[in-house]
């Protein structure tokens, strides 16, 4: 996607795109981890619309206009709730549509989806950066640092890694896991686990003899709550999952997928939570420096 906004303005770290209001008055997010940033800065009386994908709070999209899924916007969608700012995760699309709200003169913003601790700060003080709540964004990225530092400490605990395959879903029968370079990768790895589909790049189907050569010692998915979530039993019925060390124990794992995968405050508690469901044995407690938003 082309890049947006003003050639040579000076951004803060993480941020692309046009000239930045200091107070906007009407925002529309595409993107839920901006919401979740968004509310747990106190600003969500300024958003008008939401995606999809902003599941947290719940009451996002209850209160808010639903403009629909962040990868399938509408363009005129967005522009009829008359925003001053449109905040647009990394990835956010279709292309077209970003063009058109680019050339229709409306404020955006484009902020950078970072995997890594790091990457995960500098996205929170970006959000804060575009909405004039520079000072408040610090403060919040400065507990997700310690958070993540305080993980970090739990996770070098970690005698040897287990060996962990995330399954996106299963299309006729067909595996689509994630593979390095993933969301689903980097939060694996933050919570000291192994990514058996590593030989992938990002979410691509896996033949059921890799996933049996694979050997995961537990499967991870997200918990789908319009639709049926997978059962124990049923996917360890199947003959690529029956023969790997996580059916021995039908070690499967549903978890909610903006609070496992969003990479946003709560990601720190997220990995800490994958962390004590890998090693139950190792008895790894909460965590004291990132409360939740």
């Amino acid at each position: 996607m082309a890049a947006l906004g003003l050639r040579g303005l000076a951004l803060p770290a993480g941020l692309t795109g046009s000239a930045l209001a200091q107070t906007p008055d009407r925002i529309v997010v595409a993107g839920g981890v901006i919401t979740e940033v968004l509310y747990a800065l106190g600003l969500q009386d300024r958003i008008v619309g939401v995606d999809s994908t902003s599941q947290f709070p719940a009451e996002a999209l209850k209160d808010k206009a639903n403009i629909g899924y962040v990868r399938a916007l509408s363009a005129e969608g967005v522009l009829s709730l008359k925003p001053s700012l449109v905040m647009l995760i990394e990835g956010a699309g279709p292309p077209d549509a970003i063009s058109l709200l680019n050339e229709s003169g409306v404020k955006l913003v484009r902020i950078t989806d970072g995997l890594t601790p790091d990457g995960v700060a500098t996205k929170i003080a970006a959000i804060g950066a575009a909405v004039g709540a520079a000072g408040p964004a610090g403060r919040l990225a400065a507990r997700a640092r310690a958070g993540f530092d305080e993980l970090a400490s739990l996770r070098s605990t970690v005698a040897k890694k287990r060996r962990v395959l995330f399954l996106l879903s299963l299309q006729n029968g067909r595996a689509l896991v994630g593979g390095r370079n993933s969301t689903a990768d980097a939060i694996i790895s933050l919570a000291g686990g192994l990514n058996v589909a590593d030989a992938i790049e990002g979410y691509k189907p896996m033949t059921d003899e890799a996933i049996a050569a694979a050997a995961p010692e537990m499967v991870l998915m997200m918990r789908n709550s319009s639709a049926h979530n997978i059962t124990p039993d049923e996917l360890f019925a199947m003959p690529s999952f029956a023969q790997t060390p996580a059916a021995a124990g039908k070690r499967l794992l549903h978890m909610d997928g903006l609070y496992l995968l969003g990479f946003g405050p709560r990601t720190p508690m997220a990995a800490r939570d994958l962390m004590a469901a890998i090693y139950p044995e190792a008895g790894i407690p909460p965590l004291k420096t990132a409360a939740a938003p």
